[in-house]
């Protein structure tokens, strides 16, 4: 197989540049998004220094055809969503700047994603998750306080590993009960949370942070056991070890935002707060979690109704 390299494209790295400094794009999504296009180099059998050749005189055909055999190989709709709108963003930013004309992607169409529900815990289940945080925390131990803390949070308000893992001590606001979230592409919302999250990032602040903080702990909210900043791996082992403590089913952490956004419509919240909360850009996106409710109160009308 022909291997690309992509540092040899100036194409590539002006796009590079679009995606991070213009549009404010996430690295992981700028490296995805690079990567499919350094895929289809490949695809097209170009050489390091024949990369921008190749991608200048690609037609329709070319990409109908990389994307038909990628299906052909059993990748997921996912991937082949991605791939597609990462040559369609492509195209359309070389053709708007005038590096490529005309666009051979205009037309293109791509799989949709696959519309897979998300895994969401119960009420009984995030009750006990949430009851072994706080009675493990009884301990005083730092890092279970923390845990409890990070939990708690996470299921509040709805926000992704990540963005918990970059809240600094001034973002949150214990008095006001809301926290500062910058999400993808640096936006600001300021996320709304309740008494049991506010106690457990009381307790954690009270009586865990001061026992780990270090001359490298600098502003950040939560810490790991040697006063940096906690990873988000640190708070994936938790969220398992606190699944396995509890008896649920193991979940990653993701799962908890999506528990909070079915368990806030399922309780009554409108889409659209729905939407602030949790920094969708798009309704479509948040309107997910209205299939999860659906499902949810249909398993319970068959299960409980006498003429389901």
């Amino acid at each position: 197989m022909v291997t690309t390299d992509t540092t040899a494209s100036n194409l590539l790295a002006a796009f590079q540049g679009h995606l991070r400094d213009e549009r404010g794009l996430s690295g992981n999504t700028v490296r995805a998004y690079v990567g499919d296009l350094a895929h289809l180099g490949t695809h097209l059998g170009a050489s390091a220094g024949e990369l921008d050749d190749a991608l200048r005189g690609v037609s329709l055909a070319d990409l109908r055809t990389w994307l038909a055999t990628m299906a052909a190989e059993g990748l997921s709709r996912t991937t082949l969503a991605r791939r597609g709108a990462a040559v369609r963003a492509f195209y359309g930013w070389a053709a708007d700047t005038g590096r490529i004309e005309p666009n051979p992607a205009i037309r293109l169409a791509s799989a949709r994603p696959a519309s897979t529900l998300p895994t969401v815990l119960s009420a009984t289940d995030i009750t006990s998750l949430l009851d072994v945080a706080r009675t493990r925390a009884d301990d005083g131990d730092p890092i279970h306080l923390r845990d409890w803390a990070a939990v708690e949070l996470l299921y509040a308000t709805g926000m992704r590993v990540g963005e918990l893992a970059g809240v600094d001590l001034g973002d949150l606001d214990l008095d006001e009960r809301l926290v500062r979230v910058v999400g993808k592409g640096d936006k600001e919302r300021m996320v709304p949370f309740g008494v049991p999250a506010a106690t457990a990032a009381t307790e954690w602040l009270e009586r865990g942070r001061p026992g780990l903080v270090s001359g490298e702990t600098g502003a950040a909210l939560l810490l790991g056991r040697r006063g940096q900043r906690v990873d988000q791996r640190q708070i994936r082992e938790a969220v398992h070890e606190l699944c396995r403590l509890a008896g649920v089913e193991e979940i990653a952490p993701h799962a908890l935002r999506h528990t909070a956004a079915t368990h806030l419509l399922t309780g009554g919240s409108d889409l659209r707060s729905v939407q602030e909360v949790l920094g969708h850009a798009s309704l479509a996106t948040t309107q997910r979690y209205t299939h999860v409710s659906a499902e949810r109160l249909r398993a319970a009308y068959h299960l409980a109704h006498p003429r389901a």
